[in-house]
This record gives C-alpha cells, sequence and structure tokens, in this order.
C-alpha cells in the first residue's frame, strides 16, 4: 500500500529586539548562566510584566510578510505546566485570540502551506546536562518568541524544508530575527502522521520536538514516516504522544503522551492588557516592510537579467540585495556584480552566518567602478577578477590598484609576439593541444595572460595561439 505524508510545523523564532518581552534585561546571546535575567524573568512573587511594544510590532511584521490577517484585538494568556526551565509554572503565550492568522508560504511548485495562527509568548530558560546532572540556565528565559503555526498541508520532507527555508529566509529578509538555528533562534516541532494515498482521513500524529537544524529535521522525518508506516503495516496502531529526535542513533524515541489544550490549563493573564491594532498602525508598519523576497526575485530576473538560480543567491539576505542594487547602478551587465558577489566574495565567507553579516573590504561603490571599467573596455574579465581580489584582501579602490597602463590593453602585434614566445616556452602543451588535448591550449594561454598582466583579450589570444599553433 503507498502511503502519503501529512505534516504541519511549529515554529519557534526569538525576535531581535534589544530586551526581553516583559524586562529590561538583554536578549543577547550567551553570556555566563543566569546573568541575563531579573526578578521578573524568573517569576518572583510580586514582579509585574510589561510588554515590549517592539514585541508586538515585530509580530505584525512577520504577519504582513506571511499575508496573515492581523486581530485589532488579542490577548495574552497563561500556558500553565510544570518543568524546571520555567520558574513560575506558566508561560505568558496566546491561546484563543493571536495577533495573527490566516497566512501562507508559497512554494516553487505552485503549493500554498496555510498559516494558522502566528502568536507572541516569552521562551522558557535551557536545561544543561554535565556528567550526570542537570543545571538550569534563566538567560534565555522572557527572550521574546513568535511561533508559526502550520495547517497539516506539507506533503513530503523537500515541502517541509523548503517552507522552513522560506520562512526564515522572510524573517531574516524583514529584520525581526536574525534565525540562526545553532543558536536556538529558530527551532520547529513537527507534527506527522501517514494515511493511505488517495484517503482524506487524517491518520494519528506525532509530534517531534525542538528540530534545530535542517540535517536533523530530514533525518527524524524519514525515520519517523517509516516507523508509522511499517507499524501500520503490521497491524498496530500509531499512539499520539511527544517524540525527541535521538541525533546519535538517528531514531526518534518517545518522551511523553501528546497534551491537548486542555492539559495546559489556560486562563487569561490578569496582569497585562488587552492588545489593540489600528488600521493606522498596521499601515505604518506595512510602510516598513522592505520588497518581498517574490516579487524582488521577479523584478531581478527582469530588471538585472539574473537567472531564478543566481537571483535567489543574491536576495536571501537583505544586505546582500542591497550591495548588489548599488554596485549595479548604471553598469551595462549587472550579471557580472552577481557573479563577483556569488563567486568571488562568496568563496571568502564561511556559512550563513558571514553572509549575513556580510562584512567585506569592498565597498558596492568600488565593485561597480571597477564593473564599468569593464564596461568601457579599459580592462578585461580576467584583470576584473585579479584586482577584485586584491580589492577584497587590501579594501583599495580600482583606481588605486589598476594602472593607465593596465587599462591600455595589448596591441595586436605586441599579442602576436607574445603568443608566440608562449608557445615556444610550452613545447610539451603544444604537443598535447596537437594531440587532441583542448585542454592544453589553456595552459598556453594562461603564460600569456601572465606575460601581459591580464591586459590581454583572454579570447582573441585563445583564437591567435590555435592559429599560430596550427600553421
Amino acid at each position: 500500500m503507498n502511503y502519503e505524508l501529512v505534516c504541519g510545523l511549529e515554529t519557534h523564532i526569538e525576535l531581535a529586539t534589544k530586551t526581553k518581552i516583559f524586562c529590561s534585561c538583554t536578549t543577547e546571546f550567551g553570556g555566563e548562566p543566569n546573568t541575563h535575567c531579573c526578578p521578573i524573568c524568573i517569576g518572583l512573587p510580586g514582579t509585574l510584566p510589561k510588554l515590549n511594544k517592539n514585541v508586538v510590532e515585530y509580530a505584525i511584521m512577520a504577519g504582513l510578510a506571511t499575508y496573515c490577517e492581523i486581530s485589532p484585538i488579542s490577548k495574552m494568556d497563561r500556558k500553565n505546566y510544570v518543568y524546571p526551565d520555567l520558574p513560575k509554572a506558566y508561560q505568558i503565550s496566546q491561546y484563543d485570540m493571536p495577533l495573527c492568522k490566516n497566512g501562507y508560504i508559497a512554494l516553487s511548485n505552485g503549493r500554498k502551506i496555510r498559516i494558522t495562527r502566528i502568536h507572541i509568548e516569552e521562551d522558557a530558560g535551557k536545561l544543561v546536562h554535565q556528567r550526570g546532572n542537570t543545571y538550569v540556565d534563566y538567560n534565555r528565559g522572557g527572550v521574546p518568541l513568535i511561533e508559526i503555526v502550520s495547517e497539516p498541508d506539507i506533503r513530503s520532507i523537500d515541502e517541509a524544508k523548503e517552507y522552513l527555508e522560506k520562512l526564515q529566509m522572510i524573517m531574516r529578509y524583514i529584520g525581526v530575527s536574525d534565525c540562526k538555528m545553532q543558536e536556538g533562534s529558530l527551532r520547529c516541532d513537527v507534527n506527522i502522521s501517514v494515511r493511505p494515498k488517495g484517503t482524506e482521513k487524517l491518520g494519528t500524529r506525532t509530534e517531534i520536538k525542538n528540530m534545530n537544524s535542517f540535517t536533523h529535521m530530514t533525518k527524524a522525518m524519514e525515520y519517523e514516516i517509516n516507523r508509522q508506516i511499517d507499524l501500520l503495516e503490521s497491524g498496530e496502531k500509531v499512539i499520539q504522544e511527544t517524540r525527541r529526535y535521538n541525533e546519535s542513533t538517528g531514531c526518534t524515541e518517545s518522551m511523553r503522551g501528546k497534551e491537548d489544550a486542555n492539559d495546559y490549563r489556560y486562563f487569561r493573564e490578569p496582569d497585562l492588557v488587552t492588545i489593540q491594532v489600528s488600521d493606522e498602525d498596521i499601515q505604518k508598519i506595512k510602510e516598513r516592510l522592505p520588497e518581498p523576497p517574490e516579487v524582488k526575485l521577479e523584478r531581478y530576473t527582469k530588471e538585472y537579467g539574473l537567472s531564478d538560480a543566481d537571483a535567489d543567491l543574491i536576495i536571501k539576505y537583505n544586505k546582500i540585495s542591497k550591495y548588489f542594487e548599488t554596485a549595479s547602478k548604471d553598469v551595462k551587465k549587472p550579471k557580472v556584480v552577481a557573479n563577483c558577489i556569488i563567486g568571488q566574495i562568496f568563496s571568502r565567507l564561511d556559512g550563513d552566518g558571514a553572509k549575513e553579516n556580510f562584512d567585506i573590504n569592498v565597498t558596492p561603490e568600488n565593485l561597480n567602478a571597477l564593473v564599468k571599467l569593464l564596461d568601457e573596455g579599459k580592462i578585461k574579465m580576467n584583470l576584473l577578477k585579479a584586482t577584485l581580489e586584491k580589492m577584497l584582501d587590501t579594501g583599495k579602490a580600482p583606481n588605486e590598484l589598476i594602472s593607465e597602463k593596465d587599462m591600455g590593453g595589448v596591441d595586436p602585434d605586441k599579442l602576436k609576439a607574445v603568443c608566440e614566445e608562449a608557445i615556444a616556452e610550452n613545447p610539451r602543451a603544444v604537443s598535447d593541444y596537437l594531440g587532441g588535448k583542448e585542454k592544453a591550449l589553456k595552459a598556453i594561454l594562461g603564460a600569456v595572460m601572465k606575460a601581459t598582466r591580464g591586459r590581454a583579450d583572454a579570447v582573441e589570444a585563445e583564437k591567435l595561439l590555435a592559429q599560430l599553433i596550427k600553421k
């Protein structure tokens, strides 16, 4: 029997506010344990929370960016449960009146994954397990979160991955979170069930908690899908429960029976007022949002002539797309700018964090000036690449690295003489080329480019070399 995956994600995203959701403690990552907290964070008796206005604004930005309706009236609730990382034995969250609802994320295959709700809440502390002991660090407690809950619309692991990647890109793009999974600022719970293909009835679901990497999420989903199918094929039932992914075994393991909403005994938070959002508030926040990534993608392919793949890489981070647009101003071929960024510049940036910061020595104005020299025919592509490397090393402008002599090109007689000399000095490469090894010509061309300090036109030089060798 063929089975179909039915999956929904509950994604927790830490907001990039400077202070926590209900107090003035810093949200900075790291620090010595229990140094970023106060009596409000750890719920000491007599303390009163005060809602951070920026948290509400950031959540509305997230809702607008995912096409949600923004609720004019919402409220905060207490979600009651006892666990060491939650010192006051309840979490302040939102239950029946979330701030945002009914949005979606569009996938590349044309399907839309519906978003049920986006609500705000406080993060819990962190349990640290060392040498058989368990310690609690409350630095993370009270850091503001949004929880984005999708409908069970996901039908494959690839769709789940793309949905989460797009969510991560959008939240980074609008600046509400850095979404660093390695630091826990984006993590998700995966709700999974399977059913016979072609049926509408939902199967019994399990929830895999706290997935903090795309790789682990993919492996956990693969295992859990196969586990549920094996149970059903054996005539057994899938039990509704919460599970964890064990990285060392590659398996999911049972944690506890799945809780329902009534297990948490939600009730309204009495110490916080109702949240009211006016149409004027929404309009002001909407005006602060950058151009949506999908709109920018279409514009980059039409206006700048980039491929979908290149445009995707450029728009992934707002900082990089701003850099690209500045560097491409009034150039003839923006694709050259894109190639410089995707090729040489990206090769010096290790991982998503470095690309997000995009801290490089070359200003967009200097890259623009370099590419315009190519447009004007003053330099060739190989000299552009060599100069860009020097710019990345030194931070200097192109006019400090390229002399008037370098921009003069190579006259035909001089180029012919250099080519003849390169042929004479590389008899083995010449023999290989005559023997049918086309790549051997590149070695001779390299000698020509070195001799001319990159000023020769590589295409013309290669044609001339081939003609001279075959004479």
